[in-house]
């Protein structure tokens, strides 16, 4: 008989590969909903705010549930590995952030990790760096959540909810897109690659 996937494994499936980056953003997502004593979201019961760009962000989406294309995901590019949920059901958010000890790379790994994507890694060094990679993720991932993450309980405004915009057909290049992000240029709706904006 075929076993659920856990959590993580789940998240090791949509993100691709396992890291500490995953690793990081998977704790945190768990612990933010944790704090907010919630399940995975359903229909935008839950936000997110993501402070990074990192593989972190996946795990983030698996945990949480919140995901761009439902709109109660939020991007801001901040480059802090710092992630804030909030919880439409009580009102409450919770802003979650590493500590900066426990989230930074050492530098054996930092240095290999440039060799390796750079190409210039030797056998020996790829089998160091996966090691390494490993070992790092593994502790990530059993670390109480007290040690690698502050936890703190913030106001948020919460956005309204995601609406459904009509599409308009731009009149320079003939794509679609939504009507609120068209602009106007000689009274004819243009997107806004073809308004320059």
């Amino acid at each position: 008989m075929c076993q659920e996937p856990t959590l993580w494994e789940k998240a090791l499936d949509f993100h691709g590969h396992s890291c500490p980056g995953l690793a990081l953003g998977f704790r945190a997502a768990q612990a933010g909903m944790a704090r907010l004593n919630e399940l995975r979201d359903v229909d935008e019961e839950i936000f997110a705010v993501v402070e990074n760009d990192s593989c972190g962000v996946d795990a983030v989406m698996v945990v949480s549930g919140c995901t761009p294309g439902k709109g109660n995901l939020l991007f801001k590019d901040l480059g802090k590995q710092a992630h804030t949920f909030g919880s439409r059901n009580s009102g409450k958010a919770v802003r979650v952030v590493a500590k900066n000890a426990l989230s930074r790379r050492d530098p054996e790994f930092a240095a290999l990790a440039a060799r390796v994507t750079g190409g210039r890694a030797t056998p020996e060094e790829k089998e160091t760096f996966a090691d390494l990679r490993d070992k790092r993720t593994l502790e990530l991932l059993k670390a109480p959540a007290e040690e690698l993450f502050s936890i703190t309980e913030v106001h948020f405004e919460f956005p309204p909810r995601a609406r459904i915009f009509e599409s308009v057909q731009c009149a320079a290049c003939g794509e679609w897109a939504m009507e609120p992000r068209m602009r106007l240029q000689n009274g004819k709706p243009v997107c806004i690659t073809c308004a320059g904006d």
